[in-house]
């Protein structure tokens, strides 16, 4: 038998307002969210979106996270392009490998019983 475990994850970020201290330049919110900057740019990974009751909305892969994460703020084909203002964590978990990347997503999306994935589900 095959144990998969969901990986740990390697960032969150939540939507917060920016304090401002002196002569700091203000940081567009996007969503609430202003902390896109903290996701490493060559990085490749798992995201997670969670609402602020901490249901998984929404699970992805990405080889270039920060890139991916503020398409599917921005984008109209986004899947949760409706949803967006549900969105209140995002939690990445980094993995370089594809094959591990597309596993993991599958079960998290499984697993966790994310609200808004269509691909990939087997629990419906």
């Amino acid at each position: 038998m095959i144990s998969i475990e969901i990986p740990k994850p390697d960032l969150t970020i939540t939507q917060r307002e920016q304090v401002r201290v002196e002569n700091e330049p203000e940081i567009p919110s996007t969503y609430g969210f202003i902390d896109f900057h903290l996701i490493p740019r060559d990085k490749a990974g798992i995201i997670m979106f969670y609402n602020n009751k901490d249901k998984l909305l929404f699970v992805g892969k990405a080889r270039k996270l920060r890139q991916r994460v503020k398409k599917h703020f921005e984008d109209n084909v986004s899947p949760i392009k409706n949803h967006r203002d549900e969105v209140h964590k995002i939690v990445i978990s980094f993995e370089e490998d594809p094959m591990y990347r597309e596993i993991y997503e599958t079960f998290i999306i499984n697993k966790l019983q994310s609200e808004y994935n269509v691909d990939k589900v087997f629990f419906r």
